[in-house]
């Protein structure tokens, strides 16, 4: 069984309207809420053995602050093919990981992450994990997945969790 965990980057600061969006940073809010989301993929045992995030600044952060809360590190790959990329584009790097991971966790952005999920999101999936993914997928929020076969064969899975951080209390 392999586990995919999509996580869209915490809350970003747009105090410096210098920066450009790939140089952003998190806010306050997102620094506490990639934090929680980490504790949380602890406490849950959603561990991932391979994360592929984005390389702008937010999703470099956040992902910083998530592996600081796990027991051991899994590998990393920082890839400029996730910012700004389209559901398709994602499912494509997907397609591409490891066969030999066992889980995946993707920290990317809107609306290609969002979009993402709700095409995976097929049958036998979870219907209050459903109906939280088509009410909002806000800044910090995890969808995770379960499915049998490979990477290079995913184009559906079930939906068993949609957490947000206000949820995690």
């Amino acid at each position: 069984m392999k586990q995919l965990l999509l996580l869209r980057h915490a809350k970003s600061s747009w105090d410096d309207p210098d920066l450009g969006d790939f140089d952003r940073p998190l806010a306050g809010r997102g620094l506490q809420a990639a934090k929680s989301m980490g504790r949380e993929l602890v406490a849950r045992d959603w561990l991932p053995d391979l994360a592929l995030v984005s390389a702008a600044l937010r999703t470099r952060d956040t992902w910083r602050l998530v592996a600081a809360e796990l027991p051991a590190q899994p590998r990393v790959a920082f890839t400029d093919a996730l910012y700004d990329a389209s559901a398709a584009d994602i499912l494509s790097q997907i397609h591409q990981a490891d066969a030999s991971s066992g889980s995946l966790l993707v920290v990317g952005h809107n609306p290609g992450l969002e979009d993402l999920a709700k095409q995976l999101a097929g049958s036998g999936s979870e219907a209050k994990a459903r109906k939280r993914l088509e009410e909002k997928y806000p800044t910090a929020a995890l969808a995770r997945f379960i499915f049998e076969g490979d990477w290079s064969g995913l184009s559906s899975a079930r939906l068993t969790h949609c957490l947000r951080p206000k949820d995690l209390g």
